[in-house]
């Protein structure tokens, strides 16, 4: 086994890691608002990680290029996503957690 080798199976178990404490936290946390943050930030840098092991064991150019545009489409539409899943739930004021205290909303919102 190499230093490559060794370096894309750390990465790759790493990145399942944050995946699936992303999937626990979707079940674990309470609230709507709680659960947008697992369903982005570890579930987007265990992707990087996992497609930074594809590349360590596929180093060309053309893998590059592919997985640089899958990564860059999942931090642009998980973004989005989460801000909309926030609006959505802004506005329909769904039942929050004991803790959270929802503004009243602006009609022009």
């Amino acid at each position: 086994m190499t230093a490559l080798d060794a370096a894309a199976a750390a990465c790759l178990l790493l990145g399942a890691a944050l995946a699936f404490a992303a999937g626990v936290g979707m079940y674990r946390f309470p609230d709507t608002l709680s659960r947008m943050h697992p369903a982005t930030k570890p579930q987007v840098l265990g992707l990087h990680l996992i497609l930074l092991a594809m590349w360590l064991r596929e180093p060309t150019w053309t893998t590059a290029g592919t997985l640089l545009l899958v990564g860059l489409f999942q931090v642009i539409t998980a973004t989005v996503a989460a801000y909309m899943v926030g609006r959505a739930a802004y506005r329909a004021r769904t039942p929050d957690d004991d803790g959270t205290a929802i503004p009243p909303r602006d009609p022009r919102a």
